[in-house]
């Protein structure tokens, strides 16, 4: 018996990086998994490896910073698998074209970034919720940022959605408390997926002395994995951690340890 049989899963930005490896340990634990995405030969690949685990999967290509791909994603979880019992808002965008101060910064760039980083969760918690309350429960969880915590140069827009999406998650864990539905986020630091190998590869760097030129700012010495941050994310979804909402889970390797810590990426987590 998987720990998420007869659970419904909502997976954001669910084909890769974090979100694949969250997609695909829910589905070894027996759930059963939408995996959210507008790539859709990754999202496909993802569900197709779900063939042999316990749990099944549905991919919905769909763009998580708009109210009807949001609305789309949930409909067709809903039809497909009867309800939701467990959102992971994982997407998150971080373009490398981003990287400027806030007066350099194009309007239509910090409008992507907050909408789908940020409005995402408000949109997907909006149409998740009324199916957790009539299940009697949820569980909702994001991944935030350490850059939502502290923060580097360049980096308005993400850091900023970072900081709403704890925010929010506070917000959404009293308002909907007394529906039985916790709500909780991740910190993850630099972990390596492909939104930070694209960002060094945009920087001309090479991408394994970039990874391990990011692991040194680490505590730990390394960078982290997408399976790393997957692993708290089942424990937060999960009955063992029953008695937690409102709280994030700094998934770091010490970073957030050193105090002023930001010398090289940041927290990519796509």
């Amino acid at each position: 018996m998987g720990q998420f049989d007869n659970k419904t899963v909502i997976v954001t930005g669910g084909a890769l990086g974090i979100g694949g490896a969250a997609s695909l340990a829910f589905a070894r634990e027996g759930g059963s998994v939408t995996v959210m995405d507008v790539n859709t030969l990754a999202g496909a690949a993802t569900v197709a490896k779900m063939a042999g685990l316990p749990g099944r999967g549905l991919f919905v290509e769909a763009d998580a910073g708009t109210s009807e791909g949001c609305r789309k994603t949930v409909d067709a979880t809903v039809e497909a698998f009867g309800g939701v019992d467990i959102l992971f808002n994982n997407v998150g965008i971080q373009p490398a074209a981003s990287y400027m101060n806030a007066v350099d910064l194009p309007e239509e760039m910090w409008d992507r970034i907050i909408d789908v980083n940020l409005k995402s969760r408000f949109l997907m918690a909006k149409y998740c919720i009324p199916h957790m309350r009539r299940a009697g429960g949820g569980v909702i969880i994001s991944s935030a940022s350490v850059q939502g915590l502290q923060s580097m140069p360049g980096v308005s827009a993400y850091a900023a959605s970072k900081g709403g999406d704890l925010s929010l998650m506070r917000q959404l864990s009293l308002d909907f408390a007394a529906d039985n539905i916790r709500v909780l986020a991740v910190n993850p630091g630099t972990i390596e997926t492909p939104m930070v190998k694209a960002a060094a590869e945009a920087a001309g760097e090479d991408i394994g002395q970039a990874l391990k030129s990011y692991g040194k700012d680490h505590p730990l010495g390394r960078v982290g994995q997408p399976e790393e941050i997957a692993e708290v994310v089942l424990f937060l979804a999960s009955d063992r951690a029953s008695f937690m909402t409102g709280e994030s889970v700094t998934v770091d390797g010490g970073m957030m340890a050193k105090g002023a810590w930001a010398g090289g990426a940041g927290a990519d987590i796509d």
